[in-house]
């Protein structure tokens, strides 16, 4: 294509043409500034102490990517300092499990040992000045008195100290690995480990060194303690409901486990009354049973914050309550209209996604029960003596509900507490044999004639 065309240069643009597109440039670029100065107004002022840094989503995903990878220029942490010396502990005692009730309880014998590491290189050495164990029990409840105040929060309470060290020892890396023996028998009365909706019970061995430079070393391993309580015959309960003649006799078990289940026997009588020509009778048509859990917790006040609640010392009581196990049944029991009784039996079990808690009763105000509660619903039938079985509903019906209590407790093992375990002792045999020099002793054959009863007059002579 020619460059020109009757002597118009085609590659250099008309000036008028240049002129129209300065224009529509101007144009368009003169349309964001004036927005811009009409918005300026409206803006929203800069909070004080943030800078005025604006960001937006495309800064916001930089500076994520920046996060992520490590500046060149920014400096090294620096390592952890070690410990001089490193804590651990080997417990030997099974796990501590209390048998029978708080009141007839005789506790549970922890036994272990202390590990002390030195932790130096070089053939060096660690003097420590002190290492002491305390048996913690922390409280803890979720609804404190004051949200963010960690005082009112939990509470921590040393039942028991060991001193290990009545004055300083050196432990050398030489040496290795130094044990340190610790026992305890932990009373019977106090709570078991629990972990409830609301608050929660643990127990913990906390240890403490310290060296003669001032440096103290902590080590912290939780204790799980737990109460059995051992079977005893069912317990039978009998429940009436007036104005009617029904009368309902539950038989359950003295003790329920958090894991399986555990049978229900239930008899209801009364069901039929009878007249001359015509007989009215109960027939049930559903059985529903739930177990609940019924949760209390008393939150303390720190010092600080005993003014919102009328002073030190005292609390705010909180409940919860929930099912933790529920079933619906439409049959599986046997009525007979003859005897004017309806009796069967099922199983019944807590469900485990519930997170269940044992029975506990604690001094500072914890509680954990829980009931069975069983709803029969009821329906009226008129019938003649006749023909009984020709029978016509009513329309009268009824709900029956009732509670029974359960004790929940952990699985008691063989049931032989600690105490139980021990061998006999006798106060007229002394803890070991006389010691005889081998020098002034000889054993002999005797000759001579038969003893018989003349065992009594013998004696010893030098």
């Amino acid at each position: 294509m020619p460059n020109k065309i009757f002597g118009i240069d085609l590659r250099r643009p008309s000036p008028q043409f240049d002129s129209s597109l300065a224009d529509k440039n101007a144009s368009r670029d003169s349309v964001p500034d004036l927005r811009q100065a009409s918005m300026d107004h409206i803006k929203r002022p800069t909070l004080p102490g943030l800078g005025g840094k604006k960001h937006s989503s495309h800064d916001k995903k930089k500076d994520k990517d920046r996060s992520v990878s490590k500046d060149k220029h920014a400096k090294e942490r620096s390592p952890a300092v070690p410990k001089p010396v490193k804590l651990n502990m080997v417990m030997e005692s099974p796990p501590a499990l209390f048998i029978d009730p708080p009141q007839q309880s005789s506790g549970a014998l922890i036994s272990g040992r202390l590990q002390v590491l030195p932790n130096v290189v070089n053939m060096g050495e660690v003097v420590l000045t002190s290492i002491v164990m305390y048996l913690e029990c922390t409280t803890t409840t979720k609804r404190p008195v004051h949200d963010r105040c960690r005082e009112c929060m939990s509470n921590i309470t040393d039942l028991y100290e060991w001193k290990f060290l009545s004055k300083p020892k050196t432990f050398r890396s030489i040496d290795g690995l130094q044990e340190l023996p610790f026992s305890h028998l932990i009373p019977g009365h106090i709570p078991a480990t629990t972990h409830g909706h609301i608050g929660s019970i643990d127990y913990s061995l906390h240890v403490r060194a310290k060296t003669n430079d001032g440096k103290e070393i902590e080590y912290r391993r939780d204790l799980i303690i737990s109460r059995a309580l051992r079977p005893t015959n069912d317990k039978n309960s009998v429940r009436i409901f007036p104005p009617t003649n029904l009368t309902l006799n539950v038989t359950l078990p003295s003790i329920i486990h958090t894991i399986g289940d555990f049978p229900v026997q239930c008899r209801m009588t009364g069901i039929t009354t009878k007249r001359d020509d015509t007989q009215t009778r109960w027939k049930l048509r559903k059985l529903t049973w739930r177990i609940e859990e019924h949760e209390t917790v008393i939150s303390p006040a720190c010092p600080q914050h005993a003014s919102k609640v009328g002073g030190e010392g005292k609390g705010i009581q909180h409940q919860h309550d929930r099912d933790i196990g529920m079933d619906e049944l439409k049959q599986g029991w046997k009525t007979d209209f003859d005897d004017g009784q309806v009796e069967g039996e099922w199983t019944a079990a807590i469900d485990m996604s519930r997170n269940p808690q044992c029975d506990v009763e604690a001094p500072n105000g914890m509680k954990i029960t829980h009931n069975l509660v069983l709803e029969l619903v009821i329906a009226e039938e008129w019938a003649p003596n006749k023909k009984p079985s020709q029978a016509t509903p009513t329309g009268a019906a009824r709900v029956l509900r009732t509670q029974f209590n359960l004790n929940v407790t952990s699985r008691a093992g063989m049931g032989i507490s600690w105490d139980d375990e021990m061998p006999p002792m006798y106060e007229d045999v002394p803890a070991s044999p006389p010691q005889y020099q081998n020098d002034r002793t000889s054993v002999m054959e005797y000759q001579g004639d038969d003893l018989h009863d003349d065992i009594e007059g013998l004696t010893l002579s030098p």
